[in-house]
């Protein structure tokens, strides 16, 4: 039997809707049934090129191969697996003719059959089964399938050496990631899904949807998926120099970023979102934007990465509601940290706040200053107030940054800030104002610009360790 490299596979078609589908499709080249012990139900699809891993016993299961027309003149239609009998030129000419009358027959039926039944939308199950992936675009003309390469266990466990504790790059909500490296020499990440968590495998179905047909230079590269058993993973790019946090949180390897690099690290993310909002028929929001969910390749270019959490908009619909808040305190946006109402700028909140935190190599979230007890959103707003906006700056850049695109950047961070959520920019505009040199306009107080209450005990032990991340902080607000 071929390699299943380039295969597709749904345990709940029949052998007849299986041909059905590949002959309705140019990159098919080969169909059986899924169940291979003898059964006639399952439908396993091999696309592009065969490649002939495993040899085919006499009696093992039956693959039906696309021919050319032209062959089929010179011999009898093969069946691999059943022992193939030259017949005379005349049974040849009645069987190539049948076969016409049968593509004809088979063209009247599979439109019947696609306008009495809708396509199946994207499931993926906690079985392994890989069902249709399909984009739900309202336009029926615009619906197309996904097809995500699927690789073999056994690879994948080469490849991160058995899922060695030496090859793991970190650990997520819910998914451990290990390097791999493949025969050809390609280095991947392995999102490898935690058996026992439910709701990993919800996630990994959104993100299997919602990453599967993105592709920018901004995003991080889904390269397919691993689904055999109780395994469930995601196979990725690997980005060498891990994520942003690594960096601008750290106060040795933030001498490695120099403002143009985070400049340019700016630039790529909100280049990123732009690309996840542009499209009128579907809208990608991705709801836990952070400075850990941005990888950086060789050439510390930036990708977004981790949609687990990502939600889509379809048509003209810019916002929805929620009862289960989910993301990462310091970057929610008012509105959906209170409400559950999120939207196109709710992701605009969450980039102004790592606009901030890359400016300054501080996170919002356990900001600490001498002087007052707000976080950095605050102490951006005050300094930008009182016209002070390059005190902000990271230590770290005072050789190397540019005081316009540093101003110009803060500004931009605090307008994507804003309580109000009509009053911040689109992406578009973000872009704009920051290749641009046109007048800003006046930025207004930022969501959860409230001065903390920080408990006695906490505040005297953050005296004696000033901006330590560990601690704990505890928020109150109050009506004004």
């Amino acid at each position: 039997m071929p390699d299943t490299r380039n295969s597709w596979f749904d345990k709940s078609m029949t052998l007849r809707e299986c041909e059905m589908i590949c002959l309705k499709n140019c990159s098919c080249m080969a169909y059986a049934n899924l169940d291979i012990t003898g059964g006639r139900s399952g439908c396993l699809l091999w696309f592009e090129e065969l490649i002939d891993m495993k040899e085919l016993h006499e009696n093992g299961p039956e693959i039906y191969i696309r021919m050319a027309s032209s062959e089929l003149e010179v011999s009898t239609v093969q069946q691999a697996g059943i022992k193939g009998k030259k017949g005379k030129k005349r049974e040849i000419v009645a069987v190539t003719l049948a076969l016409l009358i049968g593509l004809l027959l088979l063209g009247m039926s599979v439109t019947l059959y696609l306008q009495k039944k809708k396509r199946k939308n994207s499931q993926l199950n906690k079985d392994g089964n890989v069902m249709n992936l399909e984009q739900g675009y309202t336009d029926k003309g615009q619906k197309e399938d996904l097809k995500l390469p699927l690789f073999d266990l056994a690879i994948i466990a080469h490849s991160t050496s058995n899922f060695s504790i030496n090859n793991k790059l970190g650990e997520g909500g819910f998914e451990p990631v290990y390097k791999g490296m493949l025969e050809g020499g390609e280095e991947i990440a392995v999102k490898r899904l935690s058996k026992s968590s439910r709701q990993g495998l919800d996630e990994f179905k959104n993100e299997v949807i919602c990453i599967a047909k993105l592709q920018h230079r901004n995003l991080v590269k889904l390269l397919g998926c691993c689904i055999q058993g109780e395994e469930n993973m995601l196979i990725y790019e690997y980005m060498p120099n891990k994520s942003l946090d690594y960096f601008i949180f750290d106060q040795t390897q933030s001498t490695l970023l120099d403002w143009p690099k985070r400049f340019h690290i700016i630039n790529g993310i909100s280049r990123g979102l732009l690309y996840l909002y542009q499209d009128p028929r579907l809208r990608i929001i991705h709801r836990d934007l952070k400075a850990s969910n941005i990888l950086l390749d060789f050439d510390m270019n930036p990708k977004i990465s981790d949609f687990g959490m990502a939600r889509s908009f379809r048509g003209n619909k810019t916002e929805a509601n929620t009862n289960k808040v989910v993301g990462t305190y310091g970057y929610m946006s008012p509105e959906y940290a209170v409400d559950g109402l999120f939207s196109i700028k709710s992701d605009v909140f969450s980039f102004g706040v790592l606009v901030l935190e890359i400016v300054s190599g501080k996170k919002n979230r356990g900001f600490y200053h001498p002087d007052h007890h707000l976080n950095l959103l605050g102490h951006a707003w005050r300094l930008y107030k009182e016209g002070r906006s390059l005190e902000l700056i990271d230590e770290a850049l005072w050789d190397s940054y540019y005081p316009t695109e540093v101003v110009r950047s803060i500004h931009v961070g605090l307008l994507c800030v804003q309580q109000s959520p009509e009053d911040r920019p689109s992406m578009s505009s973000v872009v704009l104002m920051l290749g641009g040199e046109g007048i800003l306009p006046q930025a207004k107080q930022p969501g959860f610009f409230t001065e903390r209450n920080v408990l006695e005990a906490v505040g005297s032990s953050r005296k004696k360790a000033a901006g330590s991340v560990n601690e704990m902080t505890i928020t109150l607000f109050s009506a004004r």
